[in-house]
């Protein structure tokens, strides 16, 4: 009985030290792709600290990051990204890895879009009026597309309700869509490559520069969120950089092909100014 009573006072006196985590504001195709999946054991593993991810569209996650509901913001939408860095929101942006935008539709084609040059392309979906789902949702993929519609010198808000659909959903769902409208999308490769419901859709664009899709990690800003986890942020941050994290993103494959291509730069590159 003195055993038990004296475990029972052990107990309360020195409480379980509480998991480590932070919460980590990341665009969908990070979690749908499946790469969170495969990288988050690997570092959790090695630094004991767990990582709460919370998918959202790009444009969403940097307001949750804004607003100090995350620690750590993993998103694709660089140009949005260094313009929040500059206002002091978020601090020590760094470049993590790359891959694609795709354009998939029907293996049809009606509207004759397939080929390299995306804004012909979307020029031939315009003019024929296809069906095309838009994700509609302010994420750094819809961001994207709407950069390449205006490069195109097309306005798609003149086709909505009509050829042109927003979903206002993330990727998988608005890939969905297509799907069930044998319409158009634009997709990142990576969540294509993990996405099952295909039905008649194909890689119809690719191969354009344009297309190029660039994923960014930064820190809330502890200045502006005191309550941000620092220390295990920048853990992250610094694990995602580094030579086994960039391994561990070059190392996730479906069916044998790579999703994501890492392109840390080194810190003295940084220094330097090295590209």
């Amino acid at each position: 009985m003195t055993r038990i009573l004296l475990a029972a006072l052990l107990c309360f006196s020195f409480p379980v030290q509480a998991q480590r985590f932070i919460t980590v504001a990341s665009t969908t195709s990070t979690e749908q792709s499946g790469l969170f999946k495969h990288l988050l054991p690997i570092f959790e593993k090695k630094m004991g600290i767990q990582v709460r991810v919370v998918a959202l569209g790009t444009g969403q996650a940097l307001d949750m990051g804004r607003r100090g509901d995350a620690d750590v913001a993993f998103v694709h939408d660089k140009a949005a990204e260094e313009k929040l860095v500059a206002e002091g929101y978020f601090v020590d942006r760094r470049e993590v890895m790359y891959n694609d935008f795709v354009i998939v539709g029907p293996k049809s084609d009606p509207a004759h879009a397939r080929g390299r040059n995306v804004l012909a392309g979307l020029k031939q979906i315009s003019d024929a009026k296809a069906p095309f789902a838009s994700r509609g949702d302010k994420s750094g993929t819809h961001a994207a597309e709407l950069r390449l519609w205006k490069d195109a010198g097309i306005d798609p808000q003149q086709g909505k309700g009509t050829w042109y659909r927003e979903t206002g959903a993330g990727m998988g769902p608005t890939l969905n869509t297509a799907s069930g409208m044998n319409a158009y999308a634009l997709t990142d490769r990576g969540t294509w490559l993990s996405f099952k419901n295909r039905g008649e859709l194909t890689i119809l664009v690719e191969g354009d520069q344009r297309l190029f899709n660039q994923y960014g990690v930064m820190l809330v800003n502890p200045a502006k969120h005191p309550h941000v986890k620092k220390i295990e942020g920048i853990a992250f941050v610094d694990w995602l950089t580094s030579a086994e994290g960039q391994k561990a993103i070059a190392d996730y494959k479906i069916d044998g092909e790579q999703l994501f291509f890492p392109n840390a730069r080194k810190a003295s590159d940084v220094i330097v100014g090295k590209e």
